[in-house]
């Protein structure tokens, strides 16, 4: 897989203003929608770069290897200013390209509020520029073609920090080993004993424990192992109970 993916139709786009964001907040979901024959691209906003740990190429490479793990078909980053990067026309712009390029039915995004200011303000910038995609008047050009108006159905927020309320979980029993693998891929971040770099919020390995204790009382909501929760302000509906007495309970 290429980090730099050419444009191809996905089914969940999954948006980080962080490299990181994505595999705390939904991996999960994201290795189980590719089990099931999905196709999601990530894409992080900014590089990290402002990290107290480790620098933005290590990044880089620790988001690539996440990728992998995760077995998305394409990630790319939008190299917006980590910690300034402003809700204004033309980081917008350079959402909405992003969604026209991919065209999915789903997005993901940050936690409307939460413990790192970046992410509110990242949840706020995607989901307004998902609506503004399906505005033809908007013109946005890619690769010298003009491209087409495209709005996802939906726009999910996943659940970072602070605990929110979902509105509905997502099943990851099956997948959430994997989850925590994509996670460690950020060896610089997570579960390191290194004292060459001063000690973070989620250096400490007992923050993975506060990761997993979350995912099982989710799961426990649903009655499974482990779950990853969702907010939504469009409501969700389903034509047929069949999806309510498939689950455990």
């Amino acid at each position: 897989m290429h980090i730099y993916s050419i444009a191809m139709k996905a089914d969940i786009l999954a948006f980080g203003v962080h490299p990181d964001d994505v595999e705390l907040g939904c991996s999960g979901t994201i290795i189980a929608s590719v089990s099931q024959g999905k196709k999601v691209a990530v894409v992080d906003l900014t590089k990290g770069e402002l990290g107290t740990r480790g620098t933005a190429e290590t990044r880089r490479q620790e988001a690539a290897a996440a990728a992998e793990v995760m077995g998305v078909f394409a990630r790319e980053n939008l190299g917006m200013a980590d910690g300034f990067f402003k809700h204004d026309e033309e980081n917008t712009l350079k959402v909405i390209t992003t969604i026209r390029k991919y065209r999915p039915e789903i997005v993901l995004c940050n936690a409307p509020e939460d413990r790192h200011p970046d992410h509110g303000r990242s949840s706020k910038l995607v989901s307004e520029a998902a609506f503004l995609s399906g505005l033809r008047r908007i013109e946005t050009i890619l690769e010298g073609e003009v491209q087409q108006e495209w709005r996802p159905k939906y726009v999910f927020h996943y659940i970072q920090d602070r605990y929110l309320k979902p509105d509905f979980v997502f099943d990851i029993s099956d997948s959430f080993q994997q989850k925590m693998k994509s996670v460690l891929c950020y060896g610089t971040q997570f579960n390191t004993t290194d004292t060459s770099e001063p000690e973070t919020y989620i250096s400490n390995p007992d923050f993975l424990d506060v990761v997993r204790s979350r995912a099982l009382m989710f799961g426990k909501r649903l009655g499974v192992q482990y779950a990853e929760g969702y907010i939504t302000t469009k409501m969700v509906g389903v034509k047929s109970f069949d999806a309510f007495i498939q689950q455990t309970t």
